[in-house]
C-alpha cells in the first residue's frame, strides 16, 4: 500500500520527533494516535518544577545551537523568545581561573588537515595519524575533551568529517535558551496534536509492532494493543533493539549499531546565593560558561538572569563509567568539582547548597543515553534506516536527520517534519544535506 493511501497511523513516542511527525500528519487530516511510554511528552526534553529551581529548569535538553531553522519556526508559531548567550566565559584549565578559553594550540595547522580528510576516520585515528608526539599534546587533549564534552561521543567512533562539519561548516546563527523553556515548545506540539483531533496516550510502553490482518499492530507492556494502518518509530535508538519488529524493519535497524549514542551526566545545583560571582577577588558576576580539569569539567549559569543555579556536565564515555553512582553519590561528585575549580572547602559550598538534581540520562530507561553521534559508518546507516522497507513502519528521531545538526532537537523536529513529509508525498525520503 503506497503511504499516500494510509489514513490512520500510530506515532510511537512524544517526544520532539514524535510529536512534530504526528502534529504535520494531522494537519493533513490524517488520523493520529501518539503512545508514549512516560507519563509526559517531551522525551528526553525534561523541564523541572519552578518550585525546585526558581524557574523551569531543564533536566534534558536546554540551548538553541546555531541556525535551527526548524525549531525557530515552531518557536515563532508559538510565540516563544530566544533569549541569547551573554555572559563571559572563564577557564580553569591553566590551573588558574582566568576569563576566556585558550586558544586551540597549533589551530592552522589542525584546520587545514581536517579541509584535508578525504576518506573519513575516527577522531582518535585522526589525531594520531596527524598529530602524533609530544609537541601536540595539548591539541590532542583539547579536541578530545570537546568530542567527549560537547557531542557526547567516544573519540575512537566519533567522524571526523562530522566533527570537520561542526566546527568549520555549520551556520552558527544565534545560540541561546527558550526563554520560556523547551517545555513550552513541547506543550504547543501537543496542544497542536490534539487540537487538529490526534489522540496521545500515556504509559503505553511498546514491546513488538507487527503485522495483524493487513494492519499494523503494537502491543505494550500492559497488554494494551493498538493498531493503525502504519507506525512511526520515534524512539531513542538503543530502544529500537528492544521492540520486536517484522524482519524487514529488523534487518533496518541493524544498521543503528553504526549510529554512535553518547551519555550525559546533568547536575543541577540552586544555592542561597550567588557565591561564584566575587572568587578571590575576581568578579564572576556575568559568568556564562565554566571549563576546567575537574571530574565535572563543565559548568554554566543562567546568565543574564541572577538565579543562584550552577549547572554541571559529564558527558562521554566518561559518563558510562558513573552508572553505579546514586544520584546523591553524583551531586556530591559536582560539589566536590567546584570545591576544586574555586579552590573552597567543600562544606562551605555544600552548606549554601538548597536544592539539587542529577540526572543520569544513561539510567533513564527510556532514553538509555542522551543523543547520537556521527561515526564514519553513520552515513551508509542513514540511507538504510531512512529506506523504505515496505511493511508500513517508519523511523523518525534526531539520530535519523542527516543535517549538520545531529543529536540536537533541531534534528529530532526536522526528521519529524520530514518523516511527515515522505509520507504525505507517498516516496522515499532525501536529504539536501547528507
Amino acid at each position: 500500500m503506497a503511504s499516500v493511501d494510509l489514513t490512520h497511523f500510530l506515532v510511537v513516542g512524544a517526544g520532539a520527533a514524535g510529536l512534530m511527525t504526528a502534529r504535520e500528519l494531522a494537519r493533513a487530516g490524517k488520523r493520529v494516535t501518539i503512545i508514549e511510554a512516560r507519563d509526559r511528552c517531551g522525551g528526553r526534553i525534561f523541564p523541572l518544577p519552578s518550585e525546585e529551581f526558581g524557574y523551569k529548569a531543564e533536566g534534558g535538553a536546554e540551548f538553541v545551537h546555531g541556525a535551527a531553522p526548524v525549531t525557530r519556526a515552531v518557536m515563532r508559531e508559538a510565540r516563544l523568545s530566544l533569549s541569547p548567550r551573554q555572559g563571559t566565559r572563564w577557564s580553569a584549565r591553566t590551573g588558574a581561573l582566568s576569563p576566556d578559553e585558550p586558544s586551540l594550540p597549533d589551530a592552522d595547522r589542525f584546520y587545514q588537515a581536517l579541509t584535508e580528510v578525504k576518506a573519513d576516520l575516527p577522531v582518535a585515528e585522526f589525531l594520531e595519524t596527524h598529530f602524533a608526539g609530544r609537541r601536540y599534546d595539548e591539541l590532542r587533549r583539547s579536541v578530545t575533551r570537546t568530542v567527549e564534552g560537547y557531542d557526547a561521543a567516544d573519540p575512537h567512533r566519533f567522524s571526523t568529517m562530522a566533527l570537520r562539519d561542526e566546527w568549520i561548516s555549520r551556520d552558527d546563527g544565534e545560540h541561546g535558551r527558550i526563554a520560556q523553556g523547551y517545555g513550552a515548545l513541547i506543550d504547543y506540539l501537543a496542544s497542536e496534536c490534539r487540537l487538529q483531533g490526534a489522540a496521545i496516550h500515556f504509559g503505553a510502553a511498546v514491546t513488538s509492532v507487527d503485522m495483524v490482518r493487513g494492519r499494523i499492530a503494537a502491543r505494550c507492556r500492559d497488554g494494551a494493543v493498538f493498531e493503525a494502518d502504519a507506525a512511526i518509530l520515534a524512539v531513542p535508538l538503543p530502544l529500537l533493539s528492544d521492540i520486536a519488529l517484522p524482519s524487514a524493519t529488523r534487518e533496518r535497524v541493524a544498521a543503528t549499531a553504526d549510529i554512535g549514542f553518547g551519555n550525559v551526566v546533568k547536575i543541577l545545583l540552586r544555592f542561597e546565593t550567588k557565591w561564584w560571582a566575587d572568587s578571590g577577588g575576581r568578579n564572576l558576576g556575568d559568568l556564562s560558561f565554566l571549563m576546567s580539569n575537574a571530574r565535572v569539567p563543565t559548568w554554566w549559569t543562567q546568565h543574564p538572569d541572577e538565579y543562584p543555579v550552577l549547572t554541571g556536565w559529564f558527558a562521554g564515555p566518561k559518563a558510562d563509567r558513573v552508572s553505579a553512582l546514586t544520584e546523591a553519590e553524583l551531586i556530591d561528585m559536582g560539589l566536590a568539582s567546584l570545591a576544586e575549580i574555586f579552590d573552597l572547602p567543600p562544606d562551605r559550598i555544600s552548606t549554601n547548597l538548597a536544592a539539587s538534581r542529577a540526572i543520569n540520562w544513561g539510567n533513564d530507561p527510556f532514553a538509555r543515553g542522551a543523543y547520537s553521534y556521527a561515526t564514519p559508518r553513520t552515513r551508509d546507516a542513514l540511507s538504510v534506516l531512512r529506506a523504505p522497507s515496505g511493511d508500513a513502519i517508519f523511523l523518525s528521531g534526531e539520530a535519523l536527520y542527516a543535517g549538520p545538526d545531529m543529536g540536537t532537537v533541531e534534528a529530532a523536529l526536522a526528521s519529524g517534519q520530514e518523516t511527515a513529509q515522505t509520507i504525505l508525498r507517498g516516496s522515499p525520503a532525501t536529504s539536501p544535506r547528507a
